[in-house]
């Protein structure tokens, strides 16, 4: 046994990090998350001297990579890029072996997207208005595609409904891509996705966006309205994102990993990337770890209630 302590305070003692880093995305590659831990991974190995590995590890909503981190060694080597989805509506949606609070330890809240209201091509509504108008008037008979059952999408489209009194089916894809290409190929009328996934499409004009989900229009794309002024403040949302490590993980080594992230977030180059790409940026005061552990405890609080109502569980 003290043969044991010896040999882990020898490991904890040595100077950190003295191997790479992993950092589990629990998506397949291209989405946001993937997406911002790709392009900030390279300038925090410059500040922490060791290289930080991607390693996508997808699988129901997130909750597997999650999970696998739960379970991880506290050492500051195995760490978690999440967002809201993974550290918040899981808790409510899934049957977890794990605390979406209780097992981590926050380290920094990352840059996160709003939503975009988007269309296929050729239904007659040109601003968000007159699409509530048409889904009223054939009620049941629209579909909004989705990522997922209990996916983001899902769980604004089922806000969206309850919001402007609205009916209409869900369809579930593996994932935002297949749900685009649905909604480019008819198969579906409208869906609720990230600027990653869509700008593309709605700047060739082969998909129609009536609003974006957030307080302030997107710098890629100034001329889609706000919900606010489109009419629909409630439905307000960003998909936030953050990086946790395992609960206990020693506080040092989750500051050394913070330091190296706002490094990387303060890059001007960086920021343009992801300013480009939709990203939200956020104020250096909301990249502590206490500042990530209010905004989560906050959003549960809020999300619990709604997806409870809206009943929406996978056993």
């Amino acid at each position: 046994m003290v043969a044991t302590a010896a040999v882990g305070r020898s490991a904890f003692g040595q100077t950190y990090p003295a191997r790479p880093i992993t950092m589990i995305v629990p998506f397949p590659p291209g989405g946001p998350a993937d997406v911002v831990a790709r392009i900030l991974s390279e300038q925090m190995r410059n500040s922490l001297g060791q290289p930080i590995i991607i390693e996508n590890a997808a699988g129901a909503s997130g909750g597997i990579g999650t999970g696998r981190v739960a379970r991880a060694a506290a050492d500051g080597y195995t760490i978690i890029f999440g967002y809201w989805g993974t550290h918040v509506s899981n808790a409510y949606v899934y049957r977890l072996q794990y605390d979406v609070a209780r097992d981590f330890d926050p380290i920094v809240r990352m840059p996160g997207q709003p939503l975009l209201v988007v269309a296929r091509k050729g239904i007659p509504a040109s601003n968000l208005a007159e699409f509530i108008g048409w889904l009223k008037a054939n009620p049941d008979k629209a579909s909004q595609g989705t990522a997922g059952v209990g996916s983001a999408g899902h769980l604004i489209g089922a806000m969206f409904q309850q919001y402007t009194g609205t009916k209409f089916q869900f369809v579930p894809y593996r994932g935002t891509a297949p749900a685009t290409e649905a909604l480019l190929a008819g198969d579906i009328d409208f869906i609720f996705n990230n600027p990653t996934t869509t700008m593309s499409h709605v700047g060739a004009g082969a998909l129609q966006a009536y609003a974006v989900t957030s307080a302030k229009r997107l710098d890629i794309a100034k001329e889609i309205p706000t919900v606010d002024e489109a009419g629909l403040p409630g439905l307000k949302f960003t998909m936030w994102q953050g990086v946790w490590a395992p609960r206990g993980t020693p506080k040092e080594r989750i500051a050394k990993i913070n330091a190296a992230a706002i490094l990387a977030l303060a890059d001007p180059g960086n920021r343009r990337r992801l300013l480009d790409q939709g990203f939200e940026l956020q104020e250096k005061d909301e990249l502590t770890p206490e500042a990530l552990a209010s905004l989560q405890k906050a959003e549960l609080e809020k999300w619990g209630p709604i997806i409870k109502a809206a009943d929406i569980k996978i056993e």
